[in-house]
């Protein structure tokens, strides 16, 4: 099976925060943000699988801002490291205050998926070649974290 690069599967996704998402205090709920954010990841790990990838486990989920009606968010998500059949993804989230430009990165997560066969059961994935430095250090970031998965099992 061919290897394939990290960026033949990146994901972006933006989203205007409407009221509906918030809640009194004009704040976003965190659920509509995880939701969204399962979302990219997932369709970056069926990207990379060409295969229906469904969430094993959300490793972490950083809140760092709040994010408010009328942000533009950006959920970039990125495949970080890749077993026999799961796919770590890394999703960053950038609020954009549309008026005025100001950027923030409000979220950050690392999401593992198990690609699907036909019938239901884990299908073998596609290795990921890191291309760069960066990749390789995620990579190694990577690893490390499933190790520790596996370790609390």
């Amino acid at each position: 099976m061919d290897g394939k690069r990290v960026g033949d599967s990146e994901i972006v996704l933006s989203q205007l925060m409407q009221p509906e998402n918030a809640n009194n205090l004009g704040n976003i709920h965190g659920g509509v943000l995880m939701k969204l954010i399962d979302e990219a990841g997932a369709m970056c790990a069926t990207r990379h699988a060409r295969a229906p990838a469904v969430t094993v486990a959300v490793d972490s989920l950083t809140f760092l801002e709040p994010v408010h009606i009328g942000d533009l968010v950006t959920f970039s998500a990125r495949l970080t490291y890749v077993g026999h059949t799961s796919m770590e993804t890394e999703v960053v989230v950038e609020a954009e205050e549309i008026l005025t430009g100001r950027r923030r990165i409000t979220n950050r997560a690392y999401v593992v998926y198990v690609a699907l066969s036909g019938e239901g059961r884990p299908l073998e994935v596609p290795p990921l070649v890191p291309g760069t430095d960066e990749e390789r250090a995620r990579w190694e970031s990577g690893k490390k974290r499933q190790q520790a998965r596996l370790a609390r099992r």
